[in-house]
């Protein structure tokens, strides 16, 4: 896997910006959440002025041999149809990003089928679909480290559009499934938390969802035992469990969150299954969540817990849990809101408001 530079940010610019807002024409911290985020986006660009440019939402499609094992309401194929629709427009994805000026790109990372060119589509496929991993490995740790690298180069490619804000979404069918093993294998909380309903399963179905996951984590338990996931024991122990449990786009989006870090982008955090990339990410370089602006908390069970692990604030709770990077989406007038306030409001001086 390459070698990634994330810096800390800069604590001098928080303290500047910091300042700044609280002579703005209000009470202190009067704004909230917007003045937290605001302080963020100023510390990630080095300026007092921060600024939202060319904003992008990455769809990373994938699909998962686990899905054959019963575990989503849906079948396979639904991953490609999906794809096809946001490709014609229409997703809710392509709603929300045309509503808000977002640019959207789609990245086949490892879809079962073949695609015709398209100019919002990237042809990134590792293969089509993983393994089940309730007997093998979903991928090899090559076509592991290859996806990593590969959500790395699209997001360097989309930075030198001068991009500096970014949020990544999925589509893979029964992709909350290796999203929740790696939530319980990295927290470490109990897998019935992690196990949700997905794309609509019924109680019936979220515990046959929960008894693959177990079967499958007794298969791998020998293995299991002497995995690490903290940062200190190293690259080596996370990339094994990303490689049996996770999917293509889970992994291209590791290597996405890692890449926007360093090159100082706002990188916009999603839902359930784009919080386990960032899971891995984080574990493999902490710096990354200093760039992550959570964008709202999905209501797939677990991913409360999984933003409490990373202690992150979401912007929103609209009990939604689509995923394609929806969230980001409707968050991002947020962010614009953040940065407005700060580059346009008074200040009591300039405004000549008495503070006391």
């Amino acid at each position: 896997m390459k070698e990634f530079n994330i810096c800390s940010v800069n604590t001098e610019v928080l303290k500047e910006i910091q300042h700044k807002i609280d002579f703005k024409t209000k009470p202190v911290g009067a704004l909230g959440q917007l003045e937290n985020t605001a302080c963020q986006i100023a510390a990630i660009q080095e300026t007092l002025e921060p600024q939202l440019q060319k904003p992008h939402v990455l769809v990373f499609a994938a699909d998962h041999g686990i899905a054959n094992e019963g575990v989503s309401k849906y079948p396979q194929e639904v991953t490609y149809q999906m794809v096809l629709n946001f490709l014609s427009g229409g997703a809710a994805i392509n709603v929300f990003c045309q509503q808000h000026g977002i640019a959207l790109k789609v990245i086949d990372a490892g879809v079962k089928g073949q695609f015709d060119a398209h100019p919002q589509l990237l042809d990134q496929k590792i293969a089509e679909g993983t393994e089940s991993f309730l007997a093998s490995p979903a991928m090899t740790l090559e076509q592991c480290v290859q996806a990593i690298d590969q959500g790395a180069k699209v997001v360097t490619k989309v930075h030198q559009t001068g991009c500096n804000v970014i949020g990544f979404g999925e589509m893979g069918i029964g992709n909350t499934t290796p999203a929740a093993a790696l939530m319980h294998i990295i927290t470490k909380i109990d897998l019935e938390i992690c196990v949700g309903k997905g794309t609509g399963l019924d109680n019936e179905g979220i515990q046959k969802k929960l008894h693959v996951l177990q079967e499958a984590l007794e298969h791998h338990a020998d293995h299991l035992e002497d995995i690490d996931t903290t940062y200190e024991a190293g690259a080596a122990h996370l990339l094994w469990v990303l490689s049996t449990f996770g999917g293509f786009e889970i992994a291209q989006m590791v290597g996405a969150f890692l890449q926007a870090a360093e090159h100082k982008m706002v990188v916009m955090v999603d839902g359930f299954i784009a919080s386990s990339a960032l899971l891995v990410a984080q574990a493999l370089y902490p710096q990354v969540l200093e760039y992550c602006v959570f964008c709202h908390q999905s209501d797939e069970q677990g991913h409360a817990k999984m933003l409490e692990f990373m202690k992150a604030t979401p912007l929103l709770n609209l009990q939604m849990r689509l995923g394609e990077g929806t969230g980001c989406a409707v968050a991002y007038p947020l962010l614009q809101s953040a940065i407005q306030f700060v580059n346009q409001m008074a200040s009591f001086e300039s405004a000549g408001v008495s503070q006391s």
